[in-house]
């Protein structure tokens, strides 16, 4: 699996053209052969900071929609940026789940209690 993170800082008061932009390539990406998801997030904190997070199954994928008429409208954003798009490409070759959580969570909670009382915390 393949993840593009790319980090957007809007210009304040363009934050509602950057969110309708972003909003807009949502769903035209995820029909893109080879994507997993697409999501759009925006910094609790510093409502101009925006998050496009895209999963890809295979680095071919990732590159075709890189070169995309689609991904190109990200360029198209700078006009409503303070700074260049930060992007990161992320190359995935193990991922795990809540099996992981849970195993990793018990094993610290067995440390946690004496030997008779493990049973209450499951």
């Amino acid at each position: 699996m393949i993840i593009i993170k790319i980090i957007m800082n809007a210009i304040p008061g363009k934050q509602l053209e950057m969110t309708q932009t972003l909003l807009s390539l949502i769903k035209p990406t995820e029909r893109e052969a080879g994507c997993i998801s697409c999501g759009v997030f925006c910094n609790t904190k510093d409502k101009n900071r925006f998050c496009l997070l895209e999963e890809w199954k295979t680095r071919e994928a990732l590159n075709q929609h890189i070169a995309s008429h689609q991904f190109s409208i990200l360029f198209g954003t700078k006009a409503l940026l303070c700074e260049p798009l930060d992007i990161q490409i992320f190359t995935v070759s193990r991922s795990e789940g809540m099996d992981a959580v849970h195993s990793i969570r018990d094993q610290k909670s067995n440390k946690s209690f004496p030997e008779g009382h493990r049973s209450l915390i499951k």
